[in-house]
């Protein structure tokens, strides 16, 4: 079953009073939920990190029959490991997973689900989707397609552009998926497309590659914004005037700030917030605290932020 596609602040708000409304209704037995996420590698898994230690203590504090093990992983291989040892030391009721790479993480994670496991799957979808019991995630595919309808609009349907890939997951796939079957449809042409990893450096170096490459490029699709900060840094210092756009998405506040400013190659941006692990794991939760059980596909919305709505999207106090 999906769900209908739901806005963040709604989602959350709904999800926390609900959550903190039924905690009177607890069951006596005790329940653990595991949470494993990638550690804080760049801005985006930072500000993952960042809400799932505030909704550990915010569960904990509401149900004291729940216990929340949050465990962090800096490699698919390292979250692996140490799921291996979440399942060998305690006995899961739950676990809530974003998975470092899709993959990888799929056959760990069956084998959890095999002992019982409620799985709750965030972000990056697994390989095979019938494991999660819950999924909870922004609209990749919209992620990629609103951005690409922006860009064939502004470059009147036609041009070269560049494109950075993230980390090979369900995520990435759709995000790429959305955004190239809207250039398809136009004259644009995709010079290249490569991994950069969601991370800064490596879009560095991977756009001073394109730039050395290609002698015109007339926007640059990020998928990301902390390979959007690589990429206009390498546009600046190689004094590339040709770049009308660059574009990345996920809402990092110091693009958003670029928005509100109406910085000329970064005027609009797509949320996709890390707070939706705090989502999941109230949603999760509620599955034995509040007595309340869901099951499904949760996708939030996508909208283009732009310097009319930026401030909608705008948290100066969070890490990301």
């Amino acid at each position: 079953m999906k769900l209908d596609r739901l806005g963040t602040t709604a989602l959350s708000a709904a999800l926390v009073a609900g959550a903190l409304g039924t905690a009177a209704t607890a069951q006596d037995r005790e329940f653990t939920i595991a949470v494993s996420i990638p550690a804080a590698t760049h801005g985006w898994t930072g500000g993952v990190v960042y809400h799932a230690e505030q909704a550990e203590a915010q569960i904990e504090a509401a149900f004291p029959n729940v216990d929340v093990i949050v465990s962090t992983a800096s490699s698919a291989t390292a979250q692996v490991s140490a799921l291996e040892d979440l399942s060998a030391t305690n006995e899961l009721d739950a676990l809530v997973i974003l998975p470092f790479t899709s993959e990888e993480l799929t056959a760990p994670v069956e084998t959890v689900a095999a002992n019982g496991t409620f799985i709750t799957v965030v972000d990056r979808g697994l390989s095979d989707d019938s494991i999660q019991d819950l999924y909870v995630a922004g609209d990749n595919i919209a992620v990629g397609a609103n951005t690409a309808e922006w860009l064939v609009e502004q470059l009147g349907g036609e041009g070269q552009i560049v494109v950075l890939r993230g980390i090979p997951t369900v995520i990435d796939d759709e995000r790429i998926q959305g955004f190239t079957e809207v250039i398809e449809q136009s004259d644009i042409e995709i010079l290249d497309i490569q991994y950069a990893n969601w991370n800064q450096d490596e879009a560095f170096t991977l756009m001073q590659d394109y730039l050395g490459k290609y002698p015109n490029i007339d926007a640059v699709w990020a998928n990301d914004d902390d390979m959007l900060l690589g990429v206009l840094e390498a546009v600046d210092m190689a004094g590339r005037t040709d770049v009308q756009y660059a574009l990345g998405g996920n809402g990092m506040k110091q693009v958003i700030e670029m928005v509100m400013a109406g910085d000329e190659r970064t005027p609009i941006s797509t949320p996709y917030p890390p707070s939706m692990i705090a989502s999941a794991m109230y949603m999760t939760a509620a599955q034995f605290a509040g007595q309340a059980p869901m099951r499904g596909s949760f996708l939030l919305d996508a909208p283009l932020i732009t310097p009319d709505n930026a401030d909608q999207f705008y948290f100066p106090d969070s890490p990301f």
